[in-house]
Formats: C-alpha cells, structure tokens, sequence
C-alpha cells in the first residue's frame, strides 16, 4: 500500500508540475486605484485650452511654465510634485521631518481638526490670485481629483492652499499611494505628474477617501467614456 501511494503521490506531483507555469511567468497584479486608466485619463488631457491669466512656476526660482488648462468638466495641470505634510502633525509629518511644517491646512475635516497629510490623499492648489482663483470654476474643499503619476491613478481631494505663484504639491499620502517618495525633506517627483480636478464634485465629509475613490471612479468613468461608473 505504501509503494502505491508513493507511486500515486508521484504521479499527481508530476501533473501539477505540468499544469502550472514556471514562477517566471506569474506576474503580480498591476496596482491600480481606479477601473479608468492613466492613460485614458491623460488622452483626454492632451490638449491644454488655458484658463489662468499667466502660468505657475513648480518651485521658487524656477521658470512660470505652467499653465492651468480647462475642460467644461475639468481644469488641470501638469507639473512636479513637492510633498504636504502640513495639518495635523503625525509620525511622519511635523516639525521636526518638515522645516516648513505648519499645523493647519485650509481645509478642515468634519471634526474642524486640520486635514491628516500622512492619512489622506489630497492636493493643494494655489490660493487665489489674479492669476487664477480655483473658486471661478466650481472648485473649492472636497473637490475630486485625479492624480496621474506613470500608470497610477491616485484619487484625492482639494485640501490645502499654497503659494499664489506656484503649482504642483499634494500631501504625503498622495505621494505614497503613488509610488513617489513621501519624504517632505527632498521627495517628490521633478515632473510628470497630471492633477485632474472634477468641477462642481465634493466630498463630505472632506475625511472620507472611500467616499472620494467612489466619486472619483464615477466622474472619471463618465469624463474618460461619456457613461457612468458600474456599480461595483
């Protein structure tokens, strides 16, 4: 009996080994946040129609080459990505990582405790000017974002305001879920990120990322497509 079973056990190691693919060709799953791809995002952001009376430099010093372009359903940027961490001060985000950390955001959660850089995705615009004003076009705290980075697609909310005369940041979280460093002293990414903000869409409350990922695949779907997201 044990000869057989042996020989048995033998066998049936012999037909999985036939069945299954050699490990080199298993690939892992590709990440991805959103049904609606970076690609299909960025193939409707090829062209910009500009809706900023100037463009924004990425860092100070740097040249104003960046403008805000517009849809009817969207406005956005191309640009680097500089890291947030400011908000409620956390592990990875106060004063003692961030040089520059300041512990309130313009936007505040439900509870009125500033946003958590570390915890959610969001991005900060530039505050009001008479180069730009977000607020002219259906935009302000909680509006949905699609943060483009490589063949990543991040959702995230407006959270925070910056520099009047420069563009391109977004808190840690973002940074992270993307696979970009999170590191406020020098990470972030020189360029090749894609901020898509949804016009007249919010989030409450603002905290909510599950509730942000649920509109932001809907008004993706729907701007990428012309139909809405699959109830999923």
């Amino acid at each position: 009996m044990r000869v057989q079973s042996l020989t048995l056990a033998a066998a049936s190691a012999a037909l999985l080994a036939s069945t299954t693919p050699p490990a080199a060709q298993i690939h892992p799953p590709v990440w991805r946040e959103s049904t609606v791809t970076a690609a299909e995002l960025l193939a409707k952001v090829r062209d910009c129609a500009p809706v900023s009376r100037g463009r924004y430099r990425s860092d100070h010093g740097a040249p104003a080459n960046i403008p805000v372009c517009g849809t009817r359903d969207v406005v956005f940027w191309k640009a680097d990505m500089d890291i947030d961490c400011d908000g409620r001060p956390g592990p990875r985000c106060n004063s003692r990582t961030d040089p520059y950390f300041a512990a309130s955001t313009a936007y505040t959660q439900s509870d009125g405790r500033p946003l958590s850089a570390e915890r959610l995705p969001f991005i900060v615009v530039p505050a009001p000017s008479g180069l730009w004003d977000y607020r002219d076009h259906g935009i302000g705290g909680g509006s949905v974002v699609a943060v483009v980075y490589r063949d990543r697609v991040q959702y995230a909310v407006v959270g925070d305001a910056g520099p009047q005369r420069i563009i391109g940041e977004a808190s840690y979280a973002t940074a992270k879920a993307l696979g970009i460093r999170a590191d406020p002293h020098g990470g972030g990414a020189p360029s090749g990120v894609t901020y898509i903000v949804f016009k007249k869409t919010k989030v409450s409350p603002i905290e909510d990322h599950a509730a942000a990922v649920t509109e932001g695949e809907r008004v993706a779907r729907w701007f990428a497509y012309g139909t809405r997201a699959s109830a999923e």
